[in-house]
């Protein structure tokens, strides 16, 4: 807490003030977070100070709060990039980067719970700069990132806007690619000058080569990029108490039918659903089972014991092939290569087909 409260006061992010009669004042307060290693060992223990952004009204305390992150997509393609050309990928965070956005609105939010400032406890804090929990702190905070990158050289991607490139006259280059406040970066360019840059502009934590990233576990190698999530397959089959089950050898049975008209029990929703949402995530490293996920995702509105079966099956297959993932060799070839393929009227319900593709760049 007192580290949090450094960082808002080395950030200029507020002054104290009586608060105008014709305002509202937002109540904050203090969040708490443990962070793992990608091994599950204990990283930190974190306090945000949040504002309860839900007391806001629109027009008043905020306008636009949409801001873009990485897609999947993305960040797997900096990397299969990064490996085709033997490069090193490298992660830094940005301390507190919510406190570097500049609000456009007047928001005025209470005092922190036991920070409230002797003799003065009846006034309030407007804000300069955003704080966690706003509606349009995310939105602040990009656009101070954005406007940083290009005022450095970088061009940003017309179809990735948290995608950023540089290019130097011999050529080298550097790609840089944001996740709120975390950042990967890879290239033949300089590495040390964009990271001193960095930490002149914002409070940055070095995380040195990229090796666990949003419950993704990247092992760099001389040959190439193994990226798995067997950590996160491991807490979900914890989550569903299937951690000591059989193994089965394929994802989804040999002629497996599933249906919603099939005349047997229903299954609870919420823990299919839970069971699902968990699946997808796990598919960003694991393509094998994304036909199956996608299979039982078709049933979440009213599923029955029969899908609930098929999940669990994909649950035993996980089971046997934690450790399974996606390599990004290291070769010359760097080609975009795209395969597609559909079924002929495959649902049993309504006859519609289902279309698949893959796609391969370089390896």
């Amino acid at each position: 807490m007192n580290k949090e409260m450094e960082s808002i006061k080395k950030n200029d992010t507020w002054d104290l003030v009586d608060l105008p009669k014709e305002k509202e004042c937002i109540s904050v307060k203090w969040v708490y977070k443990t962070k793992y290693k990608a091994n599950g060992e204990l990283d930190k223990h974190k306090a945000r100070l949040v504002a309860k952004g839900f007391a806001q009204e629109y027009g008043v305390d905020y306008n636009e709060t949409f801001a873009p992150v990485a897609r999947l997509d993305t960040i797997r393609m900096v990397l299969a990039i990064a490996a085709q050309h033997n490069w090193k990928v490298y992660q830094m965070d940005v301390k507190s980067a919510f406190l570097n956005g500049y609000l456009e609105e007047e928001v005025y939010v209470q005092q922190p719970p036991r920070y409230e400032v002797r003799g003065q406890e009846d006034k309030v804090y407007r804000l300069k700069k955003a704080l966690n929990g706003l509606k349009q702190a995310p939105r602040a905070w990009y656009s101070k990132i954005d406007s940083y990158m290009i005022k450095n050289e970088f061009i940003r991607s017309t179809s990735e806007p948290t995608l950023y490139t540089k290019v130097n006259e011999q050529g080298q280059i550097l790609i840089v690619c944001l996740y709120v406040d975390d950042l990967i970066y890879t290239g033949n360019l300089t590495i040390d000058m964009f990271k001193s840059a960095m930490k002149k502009e914002f409070e940055m934590t070095d995380l040195g080569l990229m090796n666990y990233f949003l419950g993704i576990e990247v092992t760099q190698k001389d040959k190439g990029i193994f990226i798995c999530q067997s950590k996160y397959a491991r807490d979900v089959l914890k989550r569903f108490r299937m951690i000591n089950c059989s193994p089965v050898s394929t994802p989804v049975g040999v002629g497996t039918k599933l249906s919603r008209e099939q005349n047997e029990m229903d299954f609870d929703s919420t823990i299919f659903r839970k069971l699902v949402g968990s699946l997808m995530y796990l598919t960003a490293t694991r393509p094998d089972i994304m036909y199956g996920v996608s299979l039982i995702s078709r049933f979440m509105d009213t599923p029955k014991n029969s899908h609930w079966q098929a999940g669990k099956r994909l649950l035993r297959y996980i089971a046997g092939t934690m450790n399974h993932g996606i390599l990004y060799s290291t070769s010359n070839n760097l080609q975009l290569v795209g395969y597609t393929d559909s079924d002929f009227a495959g649902s049993i319900d309504d006859r519609k087909s289902t279309s698949g593709y893959a796609f391969h760049l370089g390896t």
